[in-house]
C-alpha cells in the first residue's frame, strides 16, 4: 500500500477565533494576557542583562505601560522589555501555540540554570487579543538590535 502525504489548509483567521474563544471565557482576559507576555518580556531582559548589561542601555527600570485612545477606539501595551527580531516574530508570535517564553525556559534548563518564574509557556495569549480586535499591531525591536518590525 503506497503511503501518501496530506497538506492540511486552515482559514487563519477563523482558526484565530476558534481557538480564542474556546480556551478564553471572558473577552478581558486578553488584557491578563498582553501584561503577562510584557511582564515575561521584561523578566527576560533582567536575565539577560545580568550577563550583557548593554542591552538595558542605561535603563534598567523595567516598565509595562497601557494607553487607552477612545477617539480611536485602540488600546495599546508597550514594554521595555527584551523584545523580538524578525526570527522572533515569525518563529513564535507568527506560530500558534509555539512560546518564545518555553523555549527560553527550556533553553535555560538546558544549560543547566536555574529556571526563571515566567508566565507564558504556552504560546496562545497573544492571539487573546482577537477576542477583542479585528486587527493587531506590533511594533517591537530586540534588545541589542538595530531593526524594529
Amino acid at each position: 500500500m503506497a503511503v501518501e502525504k496530506f497538506t492540511f489548509q486552515a482559514e487563519v483567521s477563523k482558526l484565530l477565533d476558534i481557538v480564542a474563544h474556546s480556551l478564553y471565557s471572558h473577552k478581558e482576559i486578553f488584557l491578563r494576557e498582553l501584561i503577562s507576555n510584557a511582564s515575561d518580556a521584561c523578566d527576560r531582559l533582567r536575565y539577560e542583562a545580568l550577563t550583557e548589561p548593554k542591552l538595558t542601555e542605561g535603563d534598567a527600570d523595567f516598565r509595562i505601560t497601557l494607553a487607552i485612545d477612545k477617539k480611536a477606539k485602540t488600546l495599546t501595551v508597550s514594554d521595555n522589555g527584551i523584545g523580538m527580531d524578525h526570527d522572533d516574530l515569525t518563529g513564535a508570535l507568527g506560530t500558534i501555540a509555539r512560546s518564545g517564553t518555553q523555549a527560553f525556559v527550556d533553553r535555560l534548563d538546558g544549560a543547566g540554570e536555574d529556571k526563571l518564574a515566567m508566565i507564558g509557556q504556552f504560546g496562545v495569549g497573544f492571539y487573546s487579543s482577537f477576542i477583542v480586535a479585528k486587527k493587531v499591531e506590533v511594533l517591537t525591536r530586540k534588545a541589542g538590535g538595530k531593526d524594529a518590525w
